[in-house]
């Protein structure tokens, strides 16, 4: 009777002692508010198949907040306000944000899974700066030209078809019918494309354009903007336009590609859609979740940056967005991305990409300090927009 009794008495100690934290879970503050491209983050609300969140939230008791972000500028601007612990920053915007002191160097110690991390992108100089990282890599790939399948009696081989007016396949001009990307950094794909066209302006680096290739490039966007039916701000508006609006070519990105594929493929009445990457080559950005200087959740920031590098979440943003994951791992098993799905996505083309990158005086060659800063980028690309 003695020991019932006892049982009894401690079973009423451990019932009426709470749980405690687990120690993931105690780490965190309750929260984590980050910005970034569309499609980055998901919760599995647009298709249950697709959710890296949830089980994130359910680990650790952080809470993902997201602020979705349409360019470049509008990701630097939003961090300013201090509000924000992480965003996924591409090229032409980390730079800005080390050195607005927008955000902090982060810890890699607390981030374990950033040793598996492709070693192509380890350290890299987009986010590393005085041998501080200031985040870790996201994910990366290129620019793609996208295109109605029906305008085109084959897949179009250069990026002229939204630079310069053409009859089309079905009879009609391209005039009216194509798109630009709204973000400065757009000009970068211009000089690309100039980098083959007229060789003899010597365009060895789209980013770094001195003052007669800086006006080379306008004069293109200028006759671009002929042609040009609207600027696309955000995936959506562009997967609305080509879907309803008779636009057939446009810069994009594998996002907008792979949602408008499977609603051709759910309904046949819905516009063809594809992508390629040009003879000329593409930009590309390889994207890196920053931490804010004035962070208000850190503990939670440190947790979604270490699982965001896990193989799983990684394949599984690839599959989604038809990105390149940062973590190789991530190519092997994924049930998402499938056995083919990075080589599909492009890592292999690694090499062969245009970085975004922040353009600053400084040519990072012989000419010098004459290379056309990012503001004067930004006064002629508004001018040219009108």
């Amino acid at each position: 009777m003695k020991i019932k009794l006892l049982l009894v008495s401690v079973l009423a100690v451990a019932l009426a002692v709470p749980m405690l934290a687990s120690p993931v879970r105690a780490q965190g503050e309750g929260a984590v508010d980050i910005i970034a491209w569309a499609g980055y983050i998901e919760r599995g609300e647009t298709d249950p198949a697709y959710d890296w969140v949830t089980s994130f939230e359910a680990e650790t008791g952080c809470k993902v907040n997201v602020q979705v972000a349409n360019s470049s500028d509008e990701m630097v601007t939003l961090m300013t306000e201090g509000k924000y612990d992480l965003v996924t920053a591409s090229g032409d915007a980390s730079l800005r944000l080390i050195a607005g002191e927008t955000v902090q160097p982060v810890d890699l110690s607390k981030i374990p899974t950033y040793a598996s991390v492709d070693e192509r992108l380890q350290g890299a100089p987009w986010y590393t700066v005085d041998g501080k990282a200031y985040g870790v890599p996201y994910q990366w790939g290129a620019n793609v030209l996208m295109y109605n399948k029906a305008a085109f009696s084959e897949a179009p081989t250069s990026w002229s078809v939204v630079f310069e007016e053409q009859q089309m396949a079905d009879g009609k001009s391209n005039k009216g019918r194509v798109q630009a990307y709204y973000g400065t950094i757009a000009m970068a794909d211009a000089a690309l494309y100039l980098s083959v066209k007229n060789p003899e302006l010597g365009i060895t680096d789209p980013y770094e354009l001195d003052q007669k290739q800086f006006d080379a490039v306008v004069e293109l966007l200028k006759q671009q903007r002929e042609l040009v039916a609207r600027y696309w701000t955000d995936a959506t508006s562009q997967i609305d336009d080509f879907t309803n609006e008779d636009i057939i070519a446009s810069a994009s990105w594998p996002y907008q590609v792979n949602v408008l594929a499977a609603a051709h493929a759910g309904d046949a009445t819905l516009p063809d859609i594809a992508s390629v990457v040009p003879a000329e080559g593409a930009t590309g950005w390889a994207d890196t979740t920053m931490l804010g200087a004035q962070a208000p959740h850190p503990n939670c920031a440190y947790l979604w940056m270490e699982h965001s590098l896990q193989p799983k979440v990684q394949g599984d943003v690839a599959a989604w967005f038809g990105s390149v994951p940062v973590n190789p791992a991530a190519c092997e098993g994924n049930d998402l991305l499938g056995a083919e799905g990075c080589k599909t996505n492009g890592i292999e083309s690694f090499d062969q990409i245009k970085f975004w990158k922040t353009p600053v005086k400084e040519c990072g060659d012989d000419r010098g300090d004459v290379c056309i800063p990012y503001a004067d980028w930004v006064t002629a690309y508004i001018a040219v927009k009108g």
